[in-house]
C-alpha cells in the first residue's frame, strides 16, 4: 500500500527508466539522500500520501526501531523459510537425521504455524530409497526369470539365487571393516554385485555339473563319496577363475 511505496522510494530504490550506452543498459534509479534515512528518527519523518492526498509522516503510521533479522529473506510454496545448513561427517547421513529429528521434535517448542522439514541429500536420498524398494526386488525377480529360461528348473535356479543373500552378508561385512555408511551409492553397488554373485553361481553350476557327470561315466553308478569328491573337483577347477573375476570387480 501507500506505506510500502514510501519505504521502497526512501530506503529502497525505485526503477524510474533505463539508459543505453551503446549495447549496455543501466537501470536509473532514485531513493532519498542518506541523511533522510539513516536512523529511525528520520524513516519516521519520511511522508507517506494518504487516499484523500494528505501528506502523513510515516512515525504517525507504524512504530520504527532497530531489531536483528535475516540478511535474506526465502520462501517456499507462498511460505517464509529460514534455513539452518549444516554437513555430516562419520557417520550416515539417514541415521544422524533420524535421531536430530527426534531430539528436535522433543526439545525445540515451535510456535504455531511453524513445521521443520528435513531437506538436502537427506530428502535425495529418501526418494532414491523409495526407488530402490522396488527396483531391488524386480531386479532379483528378473534375476530368477533368467535362471529359470536357462536351466528350465526353478530348483536349479534357486540354488543360484542362493548365492544372492551370502554375497550380500560379504559386502554388509566389507562396508563395516571399510568404515563405510550406507548411501544410495552402495545400495547401486550391491545390485551389481547381485549380478556377479549370480553370474559366477551360474559357471559354477556348470562345472558342478560337467564333474560329476564325468565321474558317472567313469563308475555308472554314483555313491555319497564318489557324488561329494565330484563336487570338490568341479569346484576346485572353477575356484581360481572365480577369485580372479570376483577380484577383478571389487579393484
Amino acid at each position: 500500500g501507500a506505506i510500502q511505496d514510501a519505504i521502497e522510494r526512501g530506503i529502497g530504490e525505485t526503477n524510474l527508466s533505463v539508459t543505453v550506452e551503446g549495447r549496455r543498459r543501466f537501470p536509473v534509479r532514485v531513493r532519498y539522500a542518506p541523511e533522510f534515512r539513516s536512523s529511525p528518527q528520520a524513516i519516521s519523518q519520511l511522508p507517506v500520501t494518504s487516499p484523500a492526498g494528505a501528506s502523513i509522516p510515516l512515525g504517525q503510521l507504524a512504530t520504527i526501531n532497530t531489531v536483528e533479522g535475516p540478511t535474506m529473506i526465502s520462501s517456499e510454496n507462498g511460505l517464509l523459510r529460514g534455513t539452518v545448513l549444516l554437513n555430516v561427517r562419520g557417520r550416515d547421513v539417514g541415521g544422524f537425521v533420524d535421531e536430530a529429528r527426534a531430539r528436535v521434535a522433543r526439545e525445540v517448542q515451535l510456535p504455531a504455524g511453524y513445521y521443520v522439514q528435513w531437506s538436502g541429500q537427506y530428502e535425495n536420498q529418501q526418494r532414491a530409497r523409495q526407488r530402490l524398494l522396488i527396483v531391488v526386488p524386480v531386479v532379483l525377480v528378473i534375476i530368477f526369470g533368467l535362471l529359470y529360461i536357462t536351466y528350465g528348473s526353478a530348483i536349479e535356479a534357486a540354488h543360484v539365487l542362493l548365492a544372492v543373500p551370502f554375497a550380500l552378508t560379504g559386502g554388509v561385512y566389507l562396508l563395516w571393516l571399510m568404515k563405510f555408511n550406507f548411501s544410495v551409492a552402495v545400495w547401486v553397488g550391491f545390485i551389481a554385485l547381485f549380478g556377479t554373485a549370480v553370474q559366477t553361481g551360474v559357471v559354477m553350476v556348470i562345472y558342478l555339473e560337467e564333474a560329476v557327470e564325468r565321474k558317472r561315466r567313469e563308475l555308472g553308478t554314483l555313491t555319497r563319496g564318489t557324488l561329494k569328491e565330484a563336487v570338490m573337483e568341479g569346484a576346485l577347477l572353477r575356484l581360481r577363475p572365480k577369485v580372479m573375476t570376483v577380484s577383478t570387480v571389487v579393484a
